[in-house]
């Protein structure tokens, strides 16, 4: 078998759970803006991710000095002393962050077996969904790297470490600061990408039942499965950690979405159809007329 097939194997086969993560963000970003603003989003915050941290790793700037340890890169995809499946996880991590911003603060629309949030091009391309997506997506972070640090007691592997352990499980604050800043790149760059040539409905857009709902739903998935991992590998601490920081925030998000749900107006429905008129919000009124 040529080496290059085992390199594109390998990389599958030894990172199966990423894989699977992003399987599920194109299976929700594609029907929420289409094939190509997701394919396009997929290069360029691939690029933008690959370049923070090959930046970080040579110049200590995001994410402060660290290093990538070189041990499967005879088995996977690397890229310029960067293993591709790290950087890849930043865009599937982006966009379900940047969902659950737009479930946050949008209103909400329920009706029999359905939910879906009336977001309008002006929340799409809020200051508001960048800076609470991007807080996400670094809180994300605050549960992923002090397990993923802990690679050699699980199937990731010590792929990585830091020049000084850091204060927080051996992560220095730097690394969350980076993460701030390159979510908020990650994000804004999604935001340009999806306000282009609006007026055109994308191929693959399609009303799935509860779209609404799957983005925030792959966001606490890789949270969960994040838990579980540091539950496995016996840091009980470190667990009970990332469930506190995320159990006040979890029950004020559900509280107001509860007390939202149809308690939009008619202007906020308006704008959400004249903006977006496939959006089955408006499937009722349609039928109606």
């Amino acid at each position: 078998m040529p080496h290059f097939l085992e390199i594109a194997i390998g990389t599958f086969t030894m990172r199966p759970y990423v894989f699977a993560f992003f399987a599920a963000f194109l299976l929700v970003c594609v029907p929420h803006v289409g094939w190509k603003r997701t394919l396009s989003f997929t290069l360029v915050g691939y690029l933008i991710a690959f370049g923070s941290e090959w930046l970080s790793i040579n110049t200590g700037f995001p994410y402060g000095w660290y290093y990538y340890i070189d041990t499967t890169s005879c088995r996977e995809l690397w890229v310029a002393g960067v293993p591709f499946f790290d950087s890849l996880s930043y865009v599937f991590l982006s966009y379900c962050s940047y969902s659950t911003a737009l479930f946050i603060i949008s209103p909400l629309k329920a009706w029999r077996w359905n939910i879906a949030t009336l977001e309008t091009r002006r929340i799409r391309r809020s200051f508001a969904a960048l800076l609470l997506g991007s807080f996400l997506q670094t809180f994300l972070d605050i549960v992923i790297d002090p397990v993923a640090l802990q690679g050699k007691r699980w199937f990731l592997g010590q792929i990585y470490g830091y020049r000084e352990a850091g204060i927080h499980f051996g992560v220095p604050l730097s690394n969350y600061a980076g993460w701030l800043l390159t979510s908020f790149c990650l994000i804004g760059a999604f935001q340009l990408i999806d306000a282009r040539r609006l007026d055109e409905t994308a191929p693959g857009l399609v009303n799935l039942p509860f779209h609404s709902l799957i983005g925030p739903t792959l966001y606490l998935s890789v949270l969960i499965f994040n838990i579980a991992m540091t539950l496995i590998i016996g840091e009980r601490f470190m667990a009970l950690c990332g469930v506190l920081m995320y159990t006040l925030p979890l029950v004020i998000v559900v509280t107001m979405a509860v007390r939202r749900v149809n308690s939009y107006t008619k202007d906020q429905l308006g704008e959400h159809l004249r903006d977006y008129p496939w959006s089955p919000a408006g499937s009722g009124l349609r039928a109606k007329k």
